[in-house]
């Protein structure tokens, strides 16, 4: 996968959390699973743009690591908001595959750029 397709899928990432977090009943639980979510999966997408204007090698593999923690932390609260919405149970199983996909491929890019 290269950087404009990577890039395509981080901000769909992050547009695929906001069509949910919508769809979402309205609760204090939600509200706040949904704050963080929000931010953690636009998160995703802002910083691996930040990757593509990496200064150095070093400066890549970090920008990456925080690409990575954002989606760990993303998939943390899907994995939250589908224990306490089970009528949306389906459309966060996707959501989370698709983070889990890219979670790879961004521990894949890290491990290779090491070497």
């Amino acid at each position: 996968m290269n950087a404009e397709e990577m890039k395509r899928r981080t901000k769909q990432f992050a547009l695929n959390v906001g069509h949910l977090v919508l769809q979402l009943e309205r609760n204090d639980l939600n509200r706040n699973y949904n704050n963080q979510i929000i931010r953690s999966s636009s998160s995703v997408g802002a910083n691996y743009r930040g990757v593509r204007r990496a200064k150095s090698k070093a400066d890549f593999i970090n920008k990456l690591k925080i690409v990575e923690e954002e989606l760990d932390e993303s998939l943390f609260f899907l994995e939250l908001l589908h224990e306490f919405n089970l009528a949306k149970r389906g459309l966060i199983d996707k959501i989370h595959i698709d983070g889990e996909e890219l979670l790879k491929i961004i521990v894949a890019t890290i491990n290779t750029s090491r070497s």
